[in-house]
């Protein structure tokens, strides 16, 4: 999946900034388009790790903040919340044409050079400080009563900090909405593109058990979804790595698999031969559901969030409206007795292709460039 940005851009000098590189996941798999549109661009970054990304994202200059230099920093880095806005300070980004910010934490918040404008392509308003508190903090009431004034504060610097943008693009109307209560900003909206070319049916029968692939963290309410496995006992297999994972394991029945973290090629044998995706969580856009919509799978979804937009309801899904095991038993239930037809649900798929995100994005760009 190549980017092909208008040739006359071939020489525009541009910077990107992304939170962190510490893994493959959505964002970074729009960070390696840029970095195919634009081979010379550095990356500014809080932290690299080197063995976790790609080598389209290697191959880059990678500016990192002084959080590189604490030992243990890779696996510990979320710890670190009330340092990213200090981290993020520290980068001195040298002149450039254009700023491009890929964020969901604190990446838009790099202060661009002088002159240089700024396009966001904001993934969300940072989750920490806005939505999700008990699902990141947990339930300990004396934590949560002293994280108060920092999630406070840091709602007052995400605010200040979004007047550095010149320009924002939201990944989905649903955050296109967060960023116009939280920062008072209007964002134009252009969704992820989904990788066709890579995720792609091949049309066989289920080998009888479900998927859910995604990070193991209390927001992606994957408790819900072991918990209904483990009590009707069908084959649930689990891809992914984080914090939930011994909590997880404590509550699943021996039918409920943790596959850990997969190669593309066998993430893509796991979509094929999948019955459905479970996507229990709310979230920004969902490109999980969309790879699996592109192999030619049903998705069952929470009905809140992006799911809403990349997920047509009796086409290539099942919604369930309530976060509760007996919602997502109810909507597991009708989309296993539902005749889906893998090609329709490939089609849906095919409207998140490259080209729009491409033509979109381009066109975001030229716009912030005009304010110069």
């Amino acid at each position: 999946m190549k980017a092909r940005f208008p040739e006359s851009w071939s020489g525009l000098d541009v910077a990107l900034c992304h939170d962190w590189l510490t893994g493959m996941r959505g964002g970074e798999r729009v960070l390696e388009i840029l970095c195919d549109a634009f081979p010379d661009a550095p990356i500014y970054t809080l932290l690299h790790n080197p063995a976790a990304v790609s080598d389209t994202i290697n191959r880059h200059p990678i500016r990192t903040s002084w959080l590189q230099r604490l030992p243990g920093i890779r696996r510990t880095y979320r710890n670190f919340l009330p340092l990213f806005p200090a981290a993020v300070g520290g980068l001195k980004m040298r002149d450039a044409g254009l700023l491009v910010s890929l964020s969901h934490c604190v990446a838009k918040s790099l202060r661009p050079s002088a002159g240089t404008p700024h396009l966001c392509y904001c993934f969300t308003p940072m989750r920490y400080a806005w939505l999700f508190h008990d699902e990141y903090i947990g339930g300990n009431p004396v934590k949560r009563l002293a994280s108060k004034p920092l999630l406070a504060w840091l709602r007052r610097w995400d605010q200040a900090t979004a007047q550095r943008v010149t320009r924002f693009v939201a990944i989905s109307r649903h955050v296109e909405d967060r960023i116009r209560r939280f920062y008072g900003r209007e964002a134009d909206v252009v969704y992820p593109p989904v990788a066709l070319d890579r995720w792609t049916p091949d049309f066989r029968a289920h080998a009888g058990f479900d998927l859910i692939a995604s990070a193991l963290v209390p927001y992606k309410r994957l408790d819900l979804a072991v918990q209904v496995y483990s009590r009707s006992g069908y084959p649930l297999r689990i891809v992914g790595v984080g914090g939930e994972l011994a909590r997880l394991r404590a509550m699943a029945g021996s039918n409920v698999r943790f596959l850990g973290w997969a190669s593309d090629p066998d993430l893509l044998e796991l979509y094929r031969s999948c019955r459905m995706l479970v996507f229990p969580g709310e979230e920004d856009f969902g490109l999980v559901p969309m790879e699996a919509q592109a192999c030619g799978r049903p998705v069952v979804a929470y009905g809140r969030g992006g799911a809403l937009e990349t997920v047509k309801d009796g086409v290539s899904g099942v919604f369930f409206k309530e976060q509760t095991a007996a919602a997502l038993q109810e909507a597991v239930e009708t989309c296993a007795t539902t005749a889906w037809d893998a090609r329709a649900i490939r089609a849906h798929a095919e409207n998140f292709g490259i080209q729009p995100f491409l033509s979109g994005l381009a066109a975001a760009m030229s716009q912030t460039l005009a304010t110069r």
